[in-house]
């Protein structure tokens, strides 16, 4: 199977014009040949902590929501991660992964568990690991600061995955040699295929480095972005490989 992963720079706050740049990178990885499309943390509204705390609207209720439709129709598996609405007033929402198969049906969700610093006065943390099966294969999911904590791709890989699906905003500066350092430690300590969406950009307080990329079981590179434009990188994954 040939999987991708994505980069861009999301409209702040804006979920429709986001909604049509994912849409966008979906249709480009589904023309090169990919059959399922990660992407980067908060890529619904951008890395917009501010807004996400004092604008519910901006809170995607379940993973029906309408506004996803053009992004659940473009006949490619899509991993979506955005901020979700886990309960009624007075609870905090999480930042939340959504899985869509390509006929748009829902194949599993996904909580962040590991929440960063600015994170913990937004957002509650998930209590479960991400996991779903597409094309024979079965894959694991990690949102950013969730990989820095080693048991979780351990588990993915005691628990029968072949990849591991992350989805981050990792910045310039001292995000640059962690996103370097990382996820190819992953795939060589794992023999997991890995994958990295990132932001690239402005996002929130932040300048998304970019450099999406997927890696071998091992840690070989097999695809990496550049760390300017919004694109698309693939490769080919396989059991046994």
């Amino acid at each position: 199977m040939k999987i991708a992963a994505a980069q861009l720079t999301s409209a702040p706050a804006d979920i429709p014009t986001n909604v049509r740049r994912l849409t966008a990178l979906a249709g480009q990885a589904r023309d090169q040949g990919a059959e399922l499309l990660v992407l980067p943390e908060l890529a619904l509204t951008g890395y917009e902590l501010d807004a996400l705390a004092h604008d519910p609207a901006l809170l995607v209720p379940d993973a029906d929501d309408p506004r996803l439709d053009a992004l659940r129709s473009t006949g490619i598996t899509t991993v979506l991660n955005c901020a979700v609405s886990t309960g009624g007033p007075g609870t905090r929402p999480a930042i939340g992964t959504f899985v869509y198969g390509p006929d748009g049906t829902l194949l599993t969700t996904y909580l962040k568990q590991h929440l960063h610093e600015q994170e913990n006065a937004v957002f509650a943390p998930g209590d479960r690991d991400g996991r779903f099966a597409f094309g024979g294969l079965r894959f694991a999911l990690a949102t950013c600061y969730d990989s820095h904590f080693p048991g979780l791709p351990a588990r993915a890989a005691a628990d029968g995955c072949e990849v591991y699906l992350a989805s981050t905003l990792y910045g310039t500066g001292g995000g640059i040699e962690e996103r370097a350092t990382v996820y190819p430690r992953i795939a060589q300590a794992t023999d997991l295929f890995v994958a990295l969406a990132n932001h690239v950009g402005p996002a929130g307080p932040w300048t998304g480095c970019g450099r999406a990329a997927i890696w071998a079981p091992g840690g070989a590179l097999l695809a990496e972005a550049d760390d300017r434009t919004p694109m698309v990188v693939t490769a080919e994954v396989a059991l046994g490989s």
